[in-house]
């Protein structure tokens, strides 16, 4: 389910009018109700952000483009260096780097081919500043969001 900010995302965007694709692990069914309860336009597609192919084809199916994509997926699995397990390590990095990129490489080509495209790419101050038993989400949020994409 969208939570929290990317549910805070989706409804203001919805509310400028902008056509809106859910995506999240779990199902975010009732975040694409209530924007369609209150007038807009919606679509899901669950599954994780590190398919992000999967995301992107699946909104140019239903709308034929894509104009502004917030990257916001984010998960933690706290645990001190001693106890992160490989597999823990492995989630944050995937969710946080890896779904980030492959969202970006699939919607790179239909950004250039629009001529227009824009990226939200959202972060955490534990990038920058760290957290006791984050190191895996640390290292995540720091190198998640680039300075600048060129074509």
């Amino acid at each position: 389910m969208v939570r929290s900010l990317g549910r805070a995302y989706a409804l203001y965007f919805s509310n400028l009018g902008a056509t809106i694709i859910l995506n999240d692990i779990k199902d975010p069914s009732s975040v694409a109700q209530e924007i369609k309860n209150s007038g807009g336009k919606a679509i899901v597609v669950s599954g994780s952000v590190s398919e992000g192919d999967k995301i992107v084809e699946r909104a140019i199916a239903a709308y034929g483009r894509i104009d502004i994509v917030v990257n916001n997926a984010g998960i933690l699995r706290d645990r001190s260096i001693g106890n992160l397990t490989a597999d823990m390590w492995d989630t944050v990095v995937d969710v946080h780097l890896t779904g980030t990129f492959k969202v970006m490489k699939a919607i790179w080509p239909y950004f250039l081919r629009q001529g227009y495209g824009r990226a939200v790419n959202i972060s955490s101050p534990v990038g920058i500043y760290g957290n006791f038993g984050q190191s895996n989400y640390s290292l995540a949020v720091s190198k998640s969001t680039p300075p600048s994409i060129q074509g």
